[in-house]
């Protein structure tokens, strides 16, 4: 049934009207900032705001792309008030990562809502959302309404109060920005469920992790490898640079290690657990989120122990759970 007023709204058919939106709405301020945790404010903001404003609703447009209008312009206002300048050289300190069990909830799209019909893989897994970090706030806005949502451009100025000449300049100088940092030859990586061979390849992954055998881990990285571990600074590039990463952190000489497969972003993933004889068990560590083109892994990032709840990952191991494969909502590789 299509909305065509709110001013009469009470706050419980408002609420049955806002909430099935939730989840895409966040999923849109997440690609627009990077941060979990600050898409949630997004879409906190959001909903207080078309509260306040119901009355201003008068069915010009679909209450949904209303949603999105606000929510796009609470983004905006973090953005300029948090963030006056985009990432640079590749690194995204705030970059949070996404739970696939999360994404799941989307509800399957139709013709008429490119969103929910193409959480666009390509345009939720980690590399695009880094890329898109790197643009100016308003041709990000651009970019995702018109690349990702299908808006029209004049739909796009209207939000932006700005003009049709000027939404598309922006999205081509946010398409070209893209270019710039994303991955070359993305189109290999963007094939859908991990396969056979990607499967095996972060089975050996999670076992030589668990072993700290780096030489088993550097066979398994491309040379072109990056990794970064956000908050931490840095971006290190390059195998030789990576392991030499490793080494001097000490990772051959760590112990008691458990490793869990599973998926974030659209991504394999293995979260990594660490033996506490005084708690009797594995407690979380970090989280590493592969990128892996043709055989080989090409990017990794390490997410800390902070991130496990949001991700819905076990908050602790029993003593016998050595290299555990996790069944469910925490698996997103399918194991034999």
């Amino acid at each position: 049934m299509r909305v065509t007023s709110l001013a009469e709204a009470d706050e419980p058919r408002f609420t049955g009207l806002a909430e099935p939106h939730r989840r895409e709405l966040h999923v849109h301020c997440y690609r627009m900032l990077g941060s979990f945790e600050d898409a949630e404010d997004a879409v906190q903001e959001t909903f207080l705001r078309a509260w306040r404003r119901r009355e201003t609703f008068e069915g010009r447009s679909t209450f949904r792309a209303w949603l999105y209008r606000i929510a796009t312009n609470a983004c905006l206002d973090l953005l300029a008030g948090s963030r006056p300048e985009p990432a640079t050289g590749g690194e995204v300190r705030w970059l949070q990562p996404y739970p696939d069990r999360l994404l799941d909830e989307l509800p399957a799209g139709g013709a008429d809502e490119p969103e929910t019909a193409a959480v666009a893989r390509e345009t939720i897994e980690l590399a695009y959302v880094v890329a898109v970090q790197h643009l100016a706030p308003r041709p990000r806005a651009v970019l995702i309404l018109r690349d990702v949502l299908g808006w029209p451009a004049k739909e796009v100025a209207e939000l932006l109060g700005d003009s049709v000449n000027s939404v598309n300049s922006a999205l081509q100088r946010a398409r070209a920005g893209m270019r710039e940092h994303l991955p070359a030859g993305r189109q290999d990586w963007t094939a859908g469920e991990p396969d056979a061979a990607t499967r095996e390849l972060v089975r050996r992954f999670t076992d030589a992790s668990v072993a700290t055998d780096i030489p088993a881990l550097s066979a398994m990285l491309r040379d072109d490898v990056r990794f970064s571990m956000p908050p931490t600074p840095g971006v290190y590039a390059g195998r030789d640079a990576v392991v030499n990463n490793w080494v001097e952190d000490g990772f051959e000489g760590m112990k008691g290690l458990s490793g869990i497969p599973t998926s974030v972003n659209r991504q394999p993933a293995v979260a990594f657990y660490l033996w506490r004889e005084d708690e009797g068990a594995y407690l979380p560590l970090t989280i590493d989120v592969l990128r892996v083109t043709g055989g080989e892994i090409t990017e990794i990032l390490t997410f800390h122990a902070d991130r496990f709840p949001a991700l819905g990952l076990p908050d602790r191991l029993p003593a016998d759970q050595g290299i555990p494969t996790v069944s469910g909502e925490h698996d997103g590789l399918e194991h034999p």
